[in-house]
């Protein structure tokens, strides 16, 4: 597993927690996050002077309205997560952002459903607008990843996924 931050790797001291697409995550106790993305994406969210973040796992860009609001769909995941970094002490000016996933099917690479682009573009459009910046990224292409998110100091260790 690589660190997408640096080419360091750790053993962690910390609770582990498995986050599924559709849900979110944040705690001001040290957590190490496993997701798994493919063509789904995770916003990791982290309060540099607080030391503490969230990530989502959203599947889908945009909630049109019917049924429920769920945080499966970006427009939704992406500001509930950052009310509950709010909601958690944070201050919008001390966030920061690391994104990943997104991955593109061959057979929709060229087609309208775009589905892991369109989520990329949500989180990337919304991270503008609030003038949160995107730290680093790992985004779109033609694999899945693993991410590990370390909720204390921001660090994301990634792995790429075969095929």
């Amino acid at each position: 597993m690589i660190n997408a931050d640096s080419s360091r790797s750790t053993p962690h001291p910390y609770p582990v927690h498995y986050l599924y697409p559709g849900t979110i995550f944040a705690h001001r106790t040290p957590h190490q996050v496993n997701t798994v993305l493919g063509t789904c994406v995770a916003v990791c969210l982290w309060d540099s002077v607080l030391r503490f973040g969230g990530i989502n796992h959203y599947l889908l860009p945009y909630w049109n309205g019917q049924g429920l609001a769920s945080p499966k769909y970006g427009n939704i995941a992406i500001p509930r997560l950052m009310k509950k970094m709010i909601d958690l002490g944070s201050h919008a000016g001390d966030i920061r952002a690391k994104l990943f996933g997104g991955k593109e099917n061959e057979e929709n690479e060229k087609g309208v459903f775009r589905i892991g682009s369109r989520n990329v573009e949500i989180a990337e459009d919304l991270l503008r607008d609030w003038e949160i910046p995107v730290l680093s990224s790992s985004v779109g292409g033609p694999k899945g990843r693993k991410i590990l998110f370390h909720t204390d100091t921001g660090e994301v260790f990634l792995k790429y996924l075969a095929g």
